[in-house]
């Protein structure tokens, strides 16, 4: 006689089959109570564990981001560094300017909880500032939408280069900047908040690093990337305000490159 299994019985025993899904270095501090729920809506834009993930960060590094802005990866890297590993923001020049000064302090008061963040380092990435750190002392340098800023200021190459000087040798320099077509005029790169990504990788190859990968976990196919405003039209940023704004956020946030550099051994 063929006895069946009742449905409770098979659910039962698929579940002792089932491998255990192994939980992500980076998923406590992504649902952390401490991330807003503006900043959550923009994991399904920004990819923060896939993205980790590809770049190869781990807790035990020693992770520098450069430009981190009000912090968003910051709320994920710097908790989850917090017990092992050490995470290190590369912040303007408190030397600089007052506005720069400001900067500085108002970033050191928002991550100062240490229960949460833990003793976030603090190094200088400015024009002219050849160390952000230690040299050779950073297992990884991370930079997310910041290249066209450095372009548009004519200091792209000297960043690249300070980050190589940062670097350890075998450590990873990982990018992800809004994409823009290579059949595009170079000179959309100094007006339109995007990138070719022939560009980013000349100007990491010409400070020595080789590329290691690319992914397109970030990326958007509904970017057209022909906006009056440029990048700068999309969300979260929304520069024409009220104006097409449905129709902006339907396209969502920028098509982005990854690119994932090594610096040579």
């Amino acid at each position: 006689m063929i006895r069946t299994l009742s449905v409770v019985s098979a659910l039962a025993v698929a579940a002792i089959a089932a491998p255990a899904i192994a939980a992500g270095p980076f998923d406590a501090a992504i649902a952390g109570p401490w991330r807003s729920d503006a900043n959550k809506a923009r994991d399904q834009y920004r990819h923060p564990a896939a993205t980790l993930g590809f770049f190869g960060v781990k807790p035990g590094q020693t992770v520098v981001e450069v430009g981190p802005g009000g912090g968003w990866y910051t709320e994920i890297l710097a908790p989850a560094m917090k017990a092992n590993g050490k995470y290190i923001a590369g912040l303007a020049n408190p030397l600089a300017s007052i506005n720069a000064a400001k900067s500085v302090e108002g970033f050191k008061t928002k991550f100062g909880d240490k229960a949460i963040y833990g003793d976030i380092g603090i190094g200088v990435f400015a024009k002219g500032v050849a160390d952000i750190v230690e040299p050779g002392s950073a297992d990884v340098v991370l930079t997310f939408r910041n290249v066209h800023n450095w372009h548009m200021g004519s200091w792209d190459q000297e960043a690249f280069n300070a980050f190589f000087k940062a670097l350890k040798p075998g450590g990873t320099l990982g990018v992800v900047e809004h994409r823009l077509p290579e059949d595009r005029p170079d000179a959309d790169m100094k007006k339109s908040g995007y990138m070719k990504v022939s560009y980013v990788k000349m100007l990491a190859e010409k400070a020595g690093f080789k590329l290691a990968g690319a992914s397109e976990v970030n990326a958007n196919p509904k970017d057209t990337k022909d906006y009056p405003d440029g990048v700068w039209t999309l969300p979260p940023t929304f520069q024409k305000g009220d104006v097409d704004r449905a129709k902006y956020a339907a396209i969502g946030e920028s098509d982005r490159m990854t690119l994932k550099f090594v610096k040579p051994k």
